[in-house]
């Protein structure tokens, strides 16, 4: 009986021991992976924040180029207006220079 209540003991002792070694690796295994969360989770955080300033930064160029874009679509207007003036201008002044001084030129 004396032998059967030492393996008791001894059982008793192993599984206390075992029980709160289980415990704090499992307690360290939940810490870590909060910290995994908590790390993944500022990752995200900290690249939505580039990606929202990037995606700004883009809307505020794409404005500018649109602007720049109407200038020169108006500053090429202009220009065709006036190359088509000086065309017929210069028409009208060939015209004029042969009929004055013949087709000799």
């Amino acid at each position: 009986m004396e032998q059967q209540s030492i393996w008791t003991v001894i059982i008793t002792i192993i599984s206390v021991l075992g029980g709160s070694a289980a415990w704090r690796f499992y307690e360290k295994r939940a810490m870590r992976k909060e910290r995994d969360e908590d790390f993944i989770r500022h990752d995200c955080r900290d690249r939505i924040s580039k990606l929202e300033a990037l995606l700004m930064d883009g809307s505020e160029e794409k404005n500018e180029m649109r602007g720049t874009i109407l200038n020169l679509t108006e500053k090429v207007a202009q220009l065709t207006v006036k190359v088509e003036f000086l065309q017929k201008e210069n028409s009208e002044l060939m015209a004029a220079m042969n009929q004055r001084y013949g087709k000799t030129l």
